[in-house]
């Protein structure tokens, strides 16, 4: 069978193109592990598809553009492609370069591979009969991680594209430091700049550099594009109002505790009739299309972590400004939940604390190869009576896990203050997410 002529010129066209503007080098890596297909996944609009342009522009330096090839499915070219001809793209490649088959390893960045029915087994065939590397990607409605290693049979590993970190915000704008903890004065008062700017604006790449008008109309735009295509026509939601109602709480009120019967109970005060069951599934809609993030209380008690509320936080702060329908600046949440999706970044397992004498501590973190953390999040403890309750939960929960660093992260140099404990580290949050801890 001989390739289409569309697809020949295709395969032509992704020879010969570099890709778009690398823009900003993100954090995430690749896992090294060989033998596996390489799935990159996050929220719309993260930057998964940048990430493949870098991929594949560090391997066509290394490698040349022949053993590096990047094709997006979501191209009109390759409208209505079927799955027996993802199998001739590979044929045309080999006979156009022969001397690599089996000799040279190939790189293929397949970008919107969910819309080509059955690719699982293509990739999984050519894994196992090609010296290939494969890198997919595609929505978020269609990439979870679980369906990844599922549809795989084992095979994939999941690599989440986030927005911008703090550092990557930085990065982006040129102003990321060699060292944080040798910055000059004005250096450090730049940072502190900066990152009272990303609290509000977040690490969206398209919303940097907007006007504050224009940024929310973005963001707002995004949230839609996640609801009604990840959501609703996905999951063949048909209660859109009582969907919507959910996710404007969900972002008003970040860092905030939640029950699927307070929300239900809500919901019907309303006037949305909708079953307690739906609630539930909603929330896990929108979990799964990397919008919110749900914290639970840490134990080990499977029953307690089902019972006790969890608490929500929005993929990136930038989404709270978007949504706050309060005007108040609400830097507090914003701060907790950049350093929520900072322990995501770095691969934590959290949880929320309650001791035993009803105390709370933010987050206690369980990392893979680092000692865990117990951090409370508090922007200004300027006032005696919030620094004192803050220590005291953090001296309570640190008698319930000793193994665990205590950390109290604070907004800017401002509220360094010393403690008496010499047990508890003050720390500004900025230097916490520029030195990974």
């Amino acid at each position: 069978m001989s390739l289409h002529p569309v697809l020949s010129e295709k395969l032509t066209v992704a020879l010969a193109l570099g890709g778009p503007p690398l823009l900003t080098p993100r954090d995430a890596r690749l896992p090294h592990v060989p033998g596996k297909v390489h799935a990159v996944i996050g929220m719309r609009r993260a930057g998964k598809t940048t990430y493949l342009h870098q991929l594949l522009a560090a391997r066509r330096q290394a490698f040349g553009p022949e053993r590096a090839i990047y094709l997006s499915f979501d191209d009109d070219r390759l409208a209505d492609l079927e799955l027996a001809q993802l199998g001739m793209l590979i044929e045309e490649h080999y006979r156009r370069h022969p001397a690599l088959r089996a000799r040279e390893t190939v790189f293929w960045f397949l970008d919107e591979i969910q819309l080509v029915e059955g690719w699982e087994r293509f990739v999984r065939r050519v894994l196992d009969t090609e010296k290939v590397e494969i890198v997919v990607s595609g929505s978020s409605a269609r990439m979870l991680s679980r369906e990844v290693h599922t549809s795989l049979r084992g095979r994939g590993m999941a690599t989440t594209i986030r927005p911008f970190s703090f550092r990557e915000y930085l990065r982006h704008r040129g102003e990321e430091p060699a060292d944080v903890d040798l910055m000059a004065p004005a250096e450090r008062s730049r940072v502190e700049q900066r990152f009272r700017a990303y609290l509000a604006e977040g690490g969206f790449p398209e919303a940097q550099g907007l006007l504050p008008t224009e940024r929310i109309e973005l963001l707002q735009g995004y949230v839609d594009t996640v609801l009604f295509r990840d959501v609703v026509e996905r999951h063949g939601v048909t209660q859109v109002t009582a969907l919507r109602w959910l996710v404007r709480q969900c972002l008003r009120n970040p860092a905030g505790g939640f029950s699927v019967h307070r929300l239900h109970q809500d919901l019907r005060s309303q006037g949305l009739g909708i079953a307690k069951d739906s609630v539930h599934a909603l929330l896990g809609h929108l979990i799964d299309a990397f919008l919110i993030a749900a914290v639970p209380l840490a134990t080990e008690s499977e029953r307690q972590r089902n019972s006790n509320l969890r608490k929500l936080y929005p993929a990136d702060p930038g989404l709270i400004k978007a949504f706050d329908a309060s005007g108040r600046a609400n830097v507090g949440h914003a701060l907790e939940t950049a350093v929520q999706n900072e322990l995501d970044r770095r691969g934590a397992d959290v949880g929320y604390v309650r001791t035993r004498d009803g105390f709370e501590v933010d987050f206690l973190a369980h990392h893979v190869a680092a000692q865990p953390e117990l951090i409370q999040v508090c922007a200004d403890p300027s006032d005696a009576s919030t620094l004192g309750r803050e220590l005291r939960a953090l001296e309570a929960a640190g008698a319930e896990h000793p193994r665990a660093a205590q950390r109290l992260l604070v907004l800017d140099r401002d509220g360094l203050v010393n403690v008496p404990s010499s047990s508890v580290t003050v720390q500004t949050a900025y230097s916490w997410l520029l030195t990974g801890g």
